[in-house]
């Protein structure tokens, strides 16, 4: 079932350049478009205390001490201001982080919860796709890893949402996913079953990757050692300058990253995978999946991510979305 996701846009401008970001708020957040847009009115007065754009950390400080929560509306300042350094410098964040823009990886392609028809056309839709993320935590997940694998052997990653409420049931499910040619299991519990996760990852034969228990940097702690990896998303970060945070304590803890996404345009995806190269897997389909896409930026070869060398996140609006 297609869900709607709210969408708020933000365009911070200085000297004439202009910087884009977005805030993607899928309902569970709890977020929309009343309480996005009363924060960033919040915002509008910090950004007057500051003239430079090198002054970004502190910016965005100071933004997050406005008020707790609102993690996407921040990430759409985040992204804006970070798009505005990169084009007064003239170059891509990329190159600005000195990230190899060459060593992005394939993203995954989502195959929702779906009837054996829909997963048919999705199989098809995902033809130039290397791999297949598939949405479990159904009373009917072996029948739907069972229908994929008669279609194809591509290997895919398993969400599941916290679906699973019983640690021996999900012993059992990732015992026989990693004969299905699986790659990992994200979220298999939820986020209260931290010491059950634990007791699982310590079991698995696969990575068990943290989604909703992992949003921002203080969540790292205490995922490590019951997770594998984590997966990373500007929407629940804050932003790229959380995420890079979160990235160099990960690898500090030797844990594997994902860099994700929500329902975005290409305008949130395209600044998520600047930091693509730097993540075990990617899951930056959000332009692929949706009707509208109100920017022009990430591209596909394959299924592989190829960054823009556009400056900043590399991205323009197609549409007049700013009027």
């Amino acid at each position: 079932m297609r869900t709607h996701t709210p969408v708020v846009f933000t365009k911070i401008s200085l000297a004439d350049v202009s910087g884009y970001g977005e805030a993607s708020m899928p309902p569970y957040l709890g977020e929309t478009h009343e309480s996005a847009t009363a924060f960033l009115e919040k915002v509008i007065r910090v950004l007057s205390r500051f003239s430079s754009i090198n002054d970004i950390e502190q910016i965005l400080e100071k933004i997050d001490e406005i008020e707790a929560g609102n993690n996407a509306a921040k990430a759409s300042v985040d992204i804006a201001l970070h798009d505005l350094l990169g084009k007064f410098k003239n170059a891509p964040l990329h190159k600005l982080w000195n990230i190899n823009a060459n060593k992005t990886s394939f993203t995954t392609y989502t195959i929702g919860i779906s009837n054996e028809n829909e997963i048919q056309q999705k199989i098809i839709d995902a033809t130039d796709y290397k791999i297949l993320k598939v949405k479990l935590g159904s009373e009917d997940d072996k029948k739907m890893i069972n229908v994929i694998r008669a279609l194809t052997d591509k290997p895919i990653i398993v969400d599941v949402n916290q679906g699973w409420k019983d640690k021996y049931f999900a012993d059992e499910m990732i015992a026989w996913l990693s004969e299905k040619n699986t790659l990992l299991v994200e979220q298999p519990l939820p986020i209260n079953m931290i010491d059950e996760t634990a007791w699982l990852t310590e079991r698995s034969n696969l990575p068990i990757i943290a989604d909703e228990s992992c949003k921002r940097l203080v969540d790292i702690e205490k995922t490590n050692g019951a997770f594998s990896g984590i997966n990373i998303k500007l929407m629940k970060s804050t932003g790229l300058n959380e995420a890079r945070k979160m990235i160099e304590r990960a690898n500090e803890l030797k844990m594997k990253i994902c860099i994700g996404c929500m329902s975005e345009t290409s305008c949130g995806v395209s600044a998520a995978s600047q930091l693509a190269p730097l993540a075990d897997w990617a899951d930056l389909d959000g332009p692929l999946l949706i009707k509208n896409d109100f920017f022009t930026g990430i591209k596909f070869v394959n299924g592989k991510i190829v960054l823009s060398h556009l400056p900043g996140i590399g991205t323009e609006p197609i549409t007049n979305v700013f009027k």
